[in-house]
């Protein structure tokens, strides 16, 4: 490893905290800071685990932002994903902070904007590549880079404490669809300036070898579109893949089919890359859904949301034969161009399941190549920038760990590379780098129109209710003398299917009879001690008889 030039800047140091991003894939955010300035790289979301139940969509705690918000000059966006730009809405409605992004990126941001009547208050600006913006005491690059999104960027942050690279998400495509290949040039004039840290992506890290260049599917679809002549062909794949529906719209048009494209987040992302110039559609090739019986099955191709089987969309509804325009018939083809994400496998074998029992055809290997750098492209971009420290970022601690002893190998001594966690203050210059500290982080659930309001005690409820239901005990007391005038009533709901189980509920309400009869009869007059009695009571009895742990919810109405 070459050895990096650093300069002293006479006492502060550059604190680097990740917000998000470093226990999982999703949830990307990090803040740079360098006494009175703080820039955020990233804001996204991360999609809820199987175990808390009803919530949308997850996004970082900024209390640390929050709490420093005089210092923080804007948010930096890599590209335009929802695991690095999907908490921006909530978060710029706690804070109104600029945003500076590459012109798709800011396409898609706006979009989101719309929705949420941010556009009007948000200070926004499109950055090109090679451009710098000056950010307090920071100032931050733009480099082109190869993703499964077009204009993607990794970052050069400078400050007085030296140089930072942040990669974003990556990978080197010699050969893209759109747009220009990796500048590994301007990799290298930074690196031989001297770097102080390098922030790379760990996705792929566990993967031998080079990523395939996104380009090698053009001939994947030409093949498919030339074995399936008479059949109508289904593609699903992330809405965000810009370059995947761009090959698929050249082999439609080669093979003279007509497209539909299908599901909002693809319609509107679609509708943004074409404003941009960022996608191009022959003439007379896109039509409407509505227009799709006016063609024969084998001159049309349906581009759809759901490859990762999401149950609300398109493809899923097809699927379950909900879908109010599209029934699939055998003479469908469909193709899943996209790896399941980790913990969806489950609900992407399901809906091949369903696809298959309608006769379809369905392909779901070799249509696929990632959009994150596999181990020989994170040596090159090491080898290129010759870090002074490293920090993997992106991905589960297990593909952090690969990174970590690809940097091994690479000559960084395992004391310059620092495995954070979430809420870790690295401090660093070039002397030396330390974590610091901890600041407050966490994940904040998004359940319809509330934020935050669902916290661990209402999933705990929640989980409660999903495994074993509830048991209502109902009744009324007289508020002068104390004495029950009416009830016990119970009601149950996911718990026993109540006519089947009468036995049952008529020895509880027994036993619920006599407990209030002895509460009352001993003079108790606190609502709370009766309420914990028959909680206390029903509970042990229902536990004896069916091993089952209801919640129990005692409600006392006051006559």
């Amino acid at each position: 490893m070459k050895k990096t030039k650093q300069v002293n800047n006479g006492g502060s140091r550059l604190k680097i905290i990740p917000l998000g991003g470093l226990e999982q894939i999703g949830m990307n955010i990090t803040a740079f800071e360098y006494e009175d300035s703080i820039v955020v790289v990233d804001c996204g979301l991360s999609f809820p685990d199987d175990d808390m139940l009803g919530i949308d969509m997850v996004i970082p705690d900024i209390t640390y932002l929050k709490d420093n918000i005089e210092k923080v000059k804007g948010f930096v966006i890599t590209h335009g994903h929802e695991d690095h730009i999907g908490a921006l809405p909530y978060v710029l409605k706690q804070m109104n902070i600029p945003v500076y992004a590459t012109r798709l990126t800011m396409g898609i941001i706006e979009n989101k904007l719309k929705e949420h009547n941010l556009l009007k208050s948000t200070k926004r600006k499109v950055i090109k590549f090679g451009q710098s913006i000056n950010l307090g005491q920071f100032r931050i690059e733009f480099i082109k880079t190869n993703h499964s999104i077009v204009d993607a960027a990794a970052l050069a942050i400078y400050s007085p404490a030296g140089t930072v690279v942040h990669t974003g998400d990556f990978k080197v495509d010699y050969t893209p669809v759109f747009g220009d290949a990796i500048d590994l040039q301007r990799f290298a004039e930074i690196g031989r300036k001297g770097v102080l840290a390098l922030l790379c992506e760990s996705t792929n890290a566990e993967r031998p070898g080079f990523t395939p260049s996104e380009r090698t599917l053009s001939r994947t679809f030409d093949t498919i579109f030339h074995e399936h002549p008479n059949k109508r062909i289904i593609i699903a794949t992330f809405a965000s893949n810009v370059d995947r529906v761009q090959q698929i719209i050249n082999s439609a048009y080669k093979y003279n089919r007509k497209v539909v494209v299908e599901g909002r987040s693809m319609v509107n992302i679609i509708d943004t890359a074409m404003n941009l110039g960022c996608l191009n559609i022959p003439e007379n090739t896109l039509i409407n859904i509505e227009q799709l019986r006016n063609y024969p099955d084998e001159r049309t191709v349906i581009i759809t949301t759901g490859s990762q089987g999401e149950s609300m969309a398109a493809l899923s509804r097809m699927a379950a034969s909900v879908h109010r325009k599209i029934s699939i018939t055998p003479n469908d083809v469909i193709i899943f161009s996209s790896n399941p994400i980790p913990g969806n496998e489950k609900a992407v074998t399901k809906v091949i399941n369903e696809l298959l029992r309608k006769g379809a055809e369905v392909i779901f290997q070799d249509a696929h190549v990632s959009g994150h750098a596999c181990q020989e492209e994170i040596k090159l971009i090491y080898t290129l920038v010759h870090p002074r420290y490293s920090v993997p970022i992106h991905g589960e601690f297990k593909h952090r760990q690969a990174q970590q002893r690809i940097a091994v190998d690479l000559g960084i001594p395992k004391e310059n590379i620092f495995m954070l966690n979430s809420g870790d203050v690295l401090e660093l210059d070039s002397e030396k780098a330390q974590v610091t500290g901890r600041v407050q982080v966490g994940a904040i659930l998004v359940d319809g129109l509330g934020v935050g309001d669902v916290g661990n005690v209402v999933l705990r409820d929640r989980q409660h209710l999903a495994e074993d239901g509830i048991m209502i005990v109902a009744l009324a007391l007289d508020s002068a003398s104390g004495q029950l005038v009416g009830g016990p009533d119970l009601v149950s709901r996911g718990f026993v299917y109540v006519k089947e189980s009468d036995e049952l509920m008529d020895e509880a309400q027994e036993l619920m009879q006599d407990v209030l009869d002895r509460c009352i009869g001993k003079g108790c007059t606190d609502w709370g001690r009766i309420k914990s009695a028959v909680k206390d009571s029903l509970g042990d009895y229902i536990w004896k008889k069916t091993k089952r742990r209801p919640m129990i919810l005692p409600i006392i109405m006051d006559v």
